[in-house]
């Protein structure tokens, strides 16, 4: 047998993106063969990946795609939710370069001419390189959907089911003493009992009619009885009654329950000697003189035995004492329930749990055969083999090479000797019977007769051989409880098998035993078979209620050193399929065997028995103090060390399941700690976080310090000696957010040291302090395991965050010119105590995580902030906070009736007209985060200094700050106005909050009257468990040819293939044609701004303008969903991008706040729910001159560019979640939007506030990335765009009205377009400046403000919108192709059809109020929505 070599491979789920490609998390990602599974090194393909696509094309007929193609495999985010791993199963069909036909050609996309056009800004021998072809076909992810993103570290709903204690056999019993009651009265026939002549004569194997004396045979034949019984329980003290009298066998009975108590005791009665027993149950025994039969009824007989009992009738007609046994016990409960009632202290005997087995129904009589044993159903329960081999020689029609006398068979070798062949034989029989009642019995029956008692056990097994032999002699043993039928089960033939080879070796092991020959006897290959059979069942993807019958075997197979490598590989295997494995597997009785191959010293079974341990401590810790007893987590222990010998290629994985065991085994159990704290533990699990290859020995290696340090001093201060914290600390910047989170867990469960010493409080401060900046984390699990944390360290130090929250408030106060700076004569900022303090700045990072965009991690800090307010308002400094209170609430009032004074809406709306250009949907950036929370808080403030109800502009300026800064003209010789955006004075018309706010992922209800209590907490280690309850071997279902997940992603690339290839041809068709035909009509309900197209779906997002999201089935004109963003007052939606838009889709949405969110399920109303949510801008720039947020998502590189009103350019990684660059925006104007180069996404161009575009390259250091600064635009550049197919156009337009044209390799731009001038043209027109910032052209008519532009991702034509109330199309050539007007609401109904409705929509002169306000195309399709201002329409306009 090859020895075991491995597992699986070290986890490289995350990390940099070399490793992000690597298989994540899983331990395997298909069923491998046997030892292979183990040996297998993670980083090479798994099998049965690699010929997916060839496999796909033999039946469906196609071709894999050209060289040039972008069809390239997804990766595929682990179960464990630990980042992207590829998964060349599928290629998904990317569109940025053509399709190909059925034959593997291109498909012309272009006419002759633009075919030979050459790609923009020098990309052709790049992007047509085998290399970056090559590189694209491997580092191409689906993201944000990972484990973590499901729920962000919820339990799941099968977590209560966790611990299954269920499988432990809680009562489990020993039968202590036996009496054998054997009334044969040798030489004497009972007279109702008519004898065959010849007919079976031995008992217990011995003649009874041998020259030996009558009460010498006796003793023979019950010295021999016993000795068969002790061959299944020594433990059991046994008595033999030979011919007993009635009150003989009353008195053993007595004895037999005063002295076993309340354990089980065994009756055997063989009643071949005495009538048979009567009708109504009742045996007979003899009288004193032996002249008389004396009945015994089963009343008296359960009285004397009482229970628990185990009773053997070895007699005719025995079913009469069966049957008669639950009327009779019946009587005795009835009597008990009596004597209760009149005395309830009276004592009474306990009649229950009796088990019985009889040799035969109510009117059968036993065989008579005389080949056969007279007493056949005792020799089958006590001497199975021994009758089996007598069986199997009688009905083998071949004959046999043995001899059948009066004795027995005699097979070499012991019963306890599994290598020889007696013993081999009852092994197999063990295995059989355990497999057949496995298979046949009900769970809870099984456990009862086959695992609570070993002589119980013993004689079911036993019984299931009575039960075939005597069916064939006309027999039917019966037992209660009752056993379904079992004697034609399939494994019958198996024993038959196993008996024949041994018969046909006896020949030989006779001679050998003679010394004549050498023979070496030939073993069985019965458990070989039965572990094929069980590898062929998991290899066909079992389910639940699929339970494999080879199990008990398996169990059998343990015990041999033979087999027990692949036994052990196939039950890992086994157990991996999921808890229901493990829990089927302990039910069987698989943990006295895996708790005993601990103390084996073989190295090859180290890495399946962490394996298999790591499985059951995921479904069931409590084992902990089995893994207790013979120091058996010394085991792991030793494992975990780096240094440790471990033959696997991936010892690192194995090591990551010892830190899961070992942090399991100290969970909730101080035992385990103490047995834990050594050392060897401390150094392997500081050593183990510094893994740079696997994320998941990192995190599990920080969780078993969090485990061993929880409410554990000494473990603490060991930490501290060696420095485990820092090393625990030095994580914050890990790029596996699973990692982060158990750091935080780790120093959670570090804090609390029970003496607050200044070295204790110095260390807890220097750990908070290099929390701050975690604030700013992109992921959700992080944030709200720093929430724990946080709630971890006010509690321990709640009086100095009592004061650091009083003079945040004072703070709060100083904002608001109404209240003055001086509180009962207490300066709030010259006696600030927590200033420059971690707890101020602690405090400042909880407010900030209580308007966290994400539900769960903003009420966990909301829970923190309420308690710490509340302790304020029950310390001594509650009179000096309720006044600070009351002057934030007065002031607030006063606000409020300000407001009240203007006399009409319409006053204000001239009001906010007459003021600079102030943008409507954007925060007021001078406000702090600690406003937000305040505003939060308030509430619960007034309720405690009983005030009235709340106020949402508790702390807002009753000033714009906007109105009070200068104009930011960074070009000054340029008027304001032209840096403005198209939209500043725009008016709004939607309402907030209009619509549902989805649930965000993994988010739970709580109950909002009950305050928690601190320190929160966390279930990120049981949250973490779940990972090794879920089946890691097998593929995932997508990668699984003919699942459902499978044959969706097969129809989603044949679908969008047909897409791409149904639109190629219509490019060029694009370029000339007018785009004035209406296809369809959308009556959104609210203001559309921002509109987005699905690549493949019929999809169309449109963003209102405030916070509302309609999804859009366009081709059917349906509305799928409307959902909010949850934006806060003042802040509205920027922008909308689709993610994996090849696989399953989520939607990006970005608002001015500053806050990014990503939707799962957005076209589901039910079903929509917010996948992350994080603030990827932190610092607002205040201005008068608003972008608000602006981004672009880069699918191919999984990072996300966002800027704004800000100074960067932030880069956000998907895959780590964190900020991974701040690249300087080299402006001090806003970012007013952001385009990237889609295929390899190193490029990207920003357009400024200030008419300046320029562009940066990634690869390059971020203070030197800007490579070009284009400064040909005057004004605010509306938009800027690069193509991600075509020829890579890259495009931007300006307020003004001027589109340019670039190549990142010149100058200057290659075509300037005046795109508002007069229609029909679209070339340049001298034209003068106007005051209010739009031009006159030399025709003297107003050339109108561009406030849109959308260019085509693949055809060389783009749109503008206007002022006007009109979309001019142009080509990339600078040609105007034609005007389109959309329709209000009010045409459109008069109109009465599409029809109608084109034909009155080109043409209509004059000004309209309703500007264009948004526009955009679809990615493939020749379609392009429009939008007006003022009217909730959506026109899609074809060409």
């Amino acid at each position: 047998m090859p020895a075991l070599n491995g597992m699986v491979n070290g986890d490289s789920r995350h990390g940099h993106q070399a490793s992000l490609g690597q298989p994540n998390g899983h331990l395997a990602h298909n069923l491998y063969d046997d030892e292979d599974y183990f040996t297998r090194n993670r980083t090479q393909q798994p099998r049965g990946r690699t010929e997916l696509t060839a496999h796909y094309n033999d039946h469906f007929g196609h071709y894999p795609p050209a060289t040039g193609d972008i069809t390239r495999p997804v990766a595929y985010p682990d179960r464990n939710g630990h980042g992207p791993w590829k998964a060349p199963a599928l290629p998904r069909t990317k569109s940025d370069i053509g399709p190909q036909d059925r034959k593997g050609a291109r498909v012309e996309q272009e006419d002759q001419s633009q075919s030979q056009q050459q790609l923009r800004h020098g990309w052709d021998n790049e992007y047509a390189s085998a290399e970056f072809l090559a590189s694209l076909n491997s580092n191409f992810y689906i993201y944000f959907t990972d484990k973590r993103h499901e729920n962000n570290g919820t339990q799941s709903n099968q977590a209560s089911h966790f611990p299954s204690r269920d499988w432990r056999m809680r009562d489990r019993m020993k039968t202590v003493s036996a009496a054998l009651a054997i009334c044969l009265n040798i030489g004497v026939d009972p007279p109702d009992v008519i004898k065959t002549n010849p007919t079976a004569k031995l008992e217990a194997w011995t003649d009874p009619t041998a020259n030996l004396g009558g009460s010498k045979v006796m003793e023979q034949i019950g010295k021999r009885l016993q000795e068969q019984y002790e061959s299944l329980s020594l433990r059991t003290r046994y008595k033999q009654y030979l011919d007993p009298s009635i009150e003989e066998t009353k008195r053993f009975c007595v004895s037999l329950r005063r002295n076993a108590r309340d354990e089980r005791v065994l009756f055997h009665y063989n009643g071949h000697g005495v009538p048979l027993p009567t009708a109504s149950g009742e045996l007979w025994v003899f009288n004193k003189n032996y002249t008389q039969y004396i009945p015994i009824g089963i009343y008296d007989l359960q009285s004397w035995l009482a229970g628990p009992s185990l009773f053997v009738y070895d007699v005719s007609h025995a079913g009469n004492i069966l049957h008669n046994f639950e009327h009779t016990m019946e009587k005795h409960e009835k009597e008990n329930e009596e004597l209760k009632e009149r005395d309830p202290n009276a004592p009474h005997q306990n009649y229950s749990d009796c088990i019985q087995l009889a040799a035969c129904e109510r009117n059968e009589m036993l065989p008579t055969n005389p080949d056969l044993p007279a007493d056949l159903f005792t020799c089958c329960l006590t001497t199975p083999i021994d009758i089996a081999l007598r069986w199997f020689v009688l009905q083998n029609p071949l004959g046999c090479p043995v001899s059948i006398d009066d004795a027995k068979i005699p097979v070499p070798g012991r019963l306890q000797d599994r290598r020889s062949p007696l013993g081999e034989l009852n092994w197999i029989f063990t295995a059989i019977t355990d497999t057949i009642a496995w298979n046949r019995l009900p769970r809870n029956l099984f456990k009862k007769l086959f695992r609570q008692d070993l002589m119980v056990a013993a004689l079911f097994r036993n019984f299931l051989l009575a039960e075939r032999i005597m069916r064939a002699n006309h027999c039917r043993p019966i037992s209660s409880p009752k056993l379904p039928d079992t004697h034609q089960h399939a494994l019958w033939q198996s024993w038959d098998l196993a008996l024949e080879m041994v018969i046909r070796q006896m020949p030989m092991l006779t001679r050998q035993e003679k010394g004549e020959i050498q023979y070496e006897y030939q073993h069985s290959d019965f458990f070989a078979q039965q572990l094929t059979a069980f590898e062929v069942y998991l290899n066909s993807g079992p389910k639940e209620d699929e339970e494999p019958s080879q199990l008990p075997i398996v169990l059998q197979v343990l015990l041999s050193q033979v087999h027990r490598l692949r036994a052990l590989i196939l039950l890992s295997k086994f157990l991996d399929l999921g808890p229901w494995a493990v829990h089927l597997a302990l039910s069987i009785g698989i943990f006295p065997y895996v708790v005993k191959l601990l103390q084996a010293a073989s190295i090859e079974l180290k890495p399946v028995m962490v394996f298999i341990w790591a499985r059951i401590m995921a479904v069931d810790y409590t084992v902990q103090s089995d893994l207790l007893k013979d120091n058996g987590v010394q085991y792991f222990i030793s494992i975990m060390s780096p240094n440790s010998d471990i033959p696997v290629g991936n010892a690192s994985e194995h090591r990551a399941m010892c830190a899961f065991i070992i942090a399991t085994f100290c969970k909730n159990y101080p035992h385990g700690q103490t047995v834990c704290l050594t050392s060897e533990l401390m150094n392997s699990c500081i050593t183990n976080m510094a893994e740079p290859e696997n994320p998941l020995l990192r995190q599990w290696s920080a969780l078993c310090l969090s485990m061993l340090w929880h409410d554990y001093s000494e473990a603490k201060w060991a930490g501290i000696r060696v420095g485990a914290h820092l090393r625990v600390t030095d994580l914050w910047c890990d790029p596996v957010p699973e990692v982060r989170a158990s750091m935080l867990h780790a120093l959670t469960s570090f804090l609390g040291m029970p003496d607050l010493t200044d070295q204790v409080e110095a260390i807890e401060e220097g750990i908070a302090q290099s929390m701050i900046l975690m604030t700013s984390d992109g992921s959700a699990l992080v944030r709200k395991e720093l929430a724990i944390f946080w709630s971890a360290f006010v509690k321990r130090y709640e009086n100095k965050f009592i004061v650091a929250a009083y003079e945040q408030l004072l703070e709060e106060k100083d904002r608001h010119p109404d209240t003055g700076g001086m509180v009962n004569g207490i300066d709030g900022v010259s006696s600030s105590y927590s200033a420059n303090t971690i707890y101020g700045s602690a405090w400042a990072q909880v407010l900030m995580l209580s308007v966290d965009p994400h539900q769960e991690v903003a009420w966990l800090a909301a829970a923190i902030v309420d308690y710490i307010h509340e302790a304020m308002m029950s310390s001594p400094m509650a009179e000096l906070a309720t006044h600070v209170i009351d002057d934030l609430l007065k002031s607030s009032r006063k606000q409020q009736s300000d407001l009240k004074k203007v006399p009409s809406l319409e006053s204000i709306k001239s009001l906010a007209a007459s003021r600079p250009s102030t943008p409507p949907a954007q925060l007021q950036k001078q406000e702090s985060y600690l406003s937000l929370s305040i505003k939060r808080t308030a509430s619960s403030l007034r309720n405690l200094v009983g005030a009235g109800p709340s106020s949402t502009n508790l702390v807002e300026k009753d000033i714009s700050p906007q109105s009070k800064l200068p104009a930011n003209t960074p070009r000054g010789r340029l008027p304001a106005e032209w840096s403005r955006p198209p939209d500043a004075s725009q008016p709004q018309h939607s309402h907030y909050h209009s619509a549902t706010l989805p649930p965000s992922a993994g988010s739970t209800l709580h109950d909002q009257s009950s305050r928690p209590s601190l320190p929160l907490e966390s279930t990120l280690l049981q949250w973490s468990t779940e990972y090794f309850r879920e089946p890691q071997m097998r593929p995932n279902d997508p990668d699984e040819p003919g699942s459902a997940d499978y044959n969706s992603r097969l129809y989603r690339r044949t679908r969008n293939e047909r897409i791409i290839a149904d639109n190629q041809p219509l490019k060029s068709v694009a370029a000339s044609s007018k785009w004035t035909r209406l296809e369809a009509f959308l009556n959104n309900g609210t203001q559309p701004m921002r509109m987005t197209f699905h690549q493949f779906d019929s999809h169309l997002v449109v963003a209102d303008d405030r916070d509302t999201i309609n999804v859009w089935d366009f081709q059917r004109n349906e509305i799928l969903s409307r959902f909010s963003n949850g934006n806060p007052e003042g802040s509205r939606i920027n922008d909308t991008k689709f993610m994996n838009e090849d696989d399953n889709p989520l939607l990006m949405v970005g608002s001015s706040d500053g806050i990014l969110k990503v939707y799962r399920n957005y076209a589901d109303r039910q079903e929509t729910n917010c996948v992350t949510a994080f603030r990827a801008l932190t610092e607002l720039v205040p201005s008068n001159k608003n972008a608000g947020l602006v981004f672009d998502w880069q699918q191919g590189q999984g990072k996300a560019l966002v800027a704004g009103d800000v100074r960067v350019i932030k880069v956000w990684n998907a895959a780590t979640e964190v900020c991974v660059s701040d690249i300087p925006a080299r402006s001090s104007s806003c970012v007013t939007s952001l385009t990237s180069d889609q295929l390899a996404g190193q490029i990207f161009t920003a357009g400024f506030g200030d008419g300046v575009v320029r562009v940066f390259d990634q690869r390059l250091n971020p203070r030197t990335s800007m490579v070009k600064a284009w400064r040909e635009h005057r004004q605010w550049v509306t938009n800027v765009h690069m193509q991600r197919g075509g020829v890579r156009e890259l495009i931007s337009g300006s307020r003004n009205g001027e589109v340019k044209l670039w190549d990142i390799r010149m100058d200057d731009a290659i075509t300037t377009i005046h795109a508002t001038g007069a229609p029909g043209h679209g070339q340049y027109h001298r034209s003068t400046q106007n005051p209010d910032g739009g031009y006159y052209d030399n025709a003297t008519s107003r050339v109108p403000t561009l406030r849109s532009l959308s260019l085509h991702e693949h055809a060389p034509v783009f749109a503008v919108g206007t002022d006007k109330h009109e979309v001019r199309s142009y080509n990339t050539n600078g040609d105007a192709l034609g005007v389109f007007e959309p329709l209000s609401s009010g045409v459109w109904s008069k109109a009465g059809g599409v029809a109608s409705a084109a034909a009155g929509a080109v043409g209509a002169g004059g000004w309209k109020r309703n500007a264009i306000v948004a526009t955009a195309y679809h990615p493939h399709k020749m379609l392009l929505a429009v939008a007006g201002v003022g009217d909730g329409h959506v026109s899609l306009v074809g060409y």
